[in-house]
């Protein structure tokens, strides 16, 4: 059976064929519309998303590389941009996260984290700082994948819960999938990665301790990185720290 963290949800952009990215999310009943690489940057003025920018749909296999933390730019350039805006969401509540149609043969876990900003998020870079702790993760149950199996059961959408024992403030989520066609060696595996930005209200006082850093939390030794997916079918360990709960 599904978990109920897919969700149905319908889209209100064109899907993209080729790899993926998140093309829209609801924020605790909010819809948003994803940062669209086919269209936003050709629009003047660009349109304020709460998504960090992405460059296109493809991956990031250099697990090194900056690029792994939010597949974010600026002018061009590789980095974590903040994004103008960020949406509102009391601790308890729900994000779904609508990806555009995602290939069949691009099998794997659906993992999210968040980081809490210092200041003012519309301006943090995290770096190479531990910060993110990871607060949901589905992979391969029963021989059913969370991607693609999970998502073309929900029309691409996944559902996350926001911890309510979180302290308030103001976080980036990371949500991601890790695409293992490839993954038989490093690098092989594929990188998904999309930031959205938030700011949790509620009387939460968690403050999650086991914190990783992106670049940093994979890389070529790490469980669920290099699997070959083809021939192991049956166990699969889900990349990355616990997930914090409160």
């Amino acid at each position: 059976m599904l978990s109920p963290k897919f969700s149905v949800l319908l889209a209100v952009v064109p899907l993209v064929a080729g790899h993926g990215y998140v093309q829209q999310l609801t924020v605790d009943g909010t819809s948003y519309s994803g940062w669209i690489p086919e269209v936003d940057p050709y629009l003047s003025p660009e349109p304020e998303r709460i998504v960090r920018k992405i460059p296109g749909n493809g991956p990031v296999t250099d697990l090194s590389l900056i690029d792994v933390q939010c597949n974010g730019y600026t002018d061009g350039s590789f980095s974590t941009a903040p994004a103008p805006i960020f949406a509102p969401i009391a601790a308890g509540g729900d994000v779904a996260f609508n990806w555009t149609t995602w290939p069949d043969t691009h099998k794997g876990p659906i993992i999210t984290y968040m980081a809490k900003a210092p200041s003012d998020i519309t301006a943090w870079e995290p770096g190479t700082d531990a910060v993110w702790f990871k607060i949901d993760e589905a992979g391969l149950e029963d021989g059913v994948w969370a991607a693609p199996d999970g998502l073309a059961a929900t029309n691409s959408v996944y559902t996350v819960t926001i911890p309510e024992a979180l302290a308030p403030g103001q976080y980036i989520i990371r949500h991601e999938i890790i695409a293992l066609h490839s993954a038989y060696e490093y690098p092989g595996a594929q990188v998904y990665p999309s930031c959205a930005q938030v700011e949790v209200t509620g009387s939460g006082t968690g403050t999650p301790t086991d914190l990783v850093a992106f670049p940093g939390a994979y890389d070529g030794d790490t469980p669920g990185i290099v699997f070959d997916v083809y021939n192991s079918n049956s166990t699969y360990t889900i990349p990355g720290p616990a997930v914090w709960s409160g």
